[in-house]
C-alpha cells in the first residue's frame, strides 16, 4: 500500500511539472531578453524564426512593429542606439501550450534618474522558436 501511495505521488508531480518543450521556450525567452539587455540584436535574432512578427497591442488596434528576422536586428539596432540604458526584466509568467505570458519591468535612465514601467507580453512559438511577441501597453 505504501508503494501506491509513493507512485500516486510521483504520478501527481509528472502531470504538474511543466513539460520539456514549455521549460525549453521559457529559458529561450529568458536567453532572448538576455540578448535585449545585452543590446545584442544578431544574438536575439538566434532565438526567431525568419518571418517573426513583433506586434503592439493597443485597444482593437495591432501594429506590425517588425516582420521578419532582418527587420527586428534592424529595429532593436537603431532602439539600442537611442536608449543605450534600456533593459527589460522579466517577473511572472504564464505557459498556455505554444505561448509564454511575462510581465515585463523595463528600466531605462533619463537625464540620470532610473524609470521603470511593466506590461505585458505574448511570446507565441513555431517550431521551438520565438515566431511572434506580441507587446501590450505599459500599466
Amino acid at each position: 500500500m505504501c508503494y501506491l501511495r509513493y507512485f500516486f505521488v510521483f504520478f501527481c508531480f509528472i502531470l504538474s511539472a511543466p513539460s520539456f518543450a514549455e521549460s525549453n521556450r521559457f529559458e529561450q525567452v529568458e536567453q532572448f531578453v538576455a540578448a535585449f539587455n545585452d543590446h545584442n540584436a544578431e544574438r536575439m535574432a538566434q532565438y526567431v524564426t525568419e518571418d517573426v512578427q513583433w506586434l503592439s497591442v493597443n485597444g482593437d488596434k495591432i501594429t506590425v512593429e517588425t516582420r521578419g528576422k532582418e527587420s527586428l536586428v534592424k529595429a532593436m539596432s537603431g532602439y539600442f542606439t537611442s536608449c543605450p540604458s534600456c533593459q527589460s526584466r522579466l517577473e511572472d509568467f504564464t505557459v498556455l501550450g505554444s505561448r509564454i505570458s511575462v510581465v515585463e519591468e523595463a528600466s531605462w535612465r533619463r537625464n540620470g534618474e532610473l524609470r521603470s514601467q511593466k506590461s505585458l507580453a505574448v511570446y507565441e512559438f513555431s517550431n521551438n522558436l520565438i515566431h511572434r511577441v506580441y507587446y501590450f501597453p505599459a500599466e
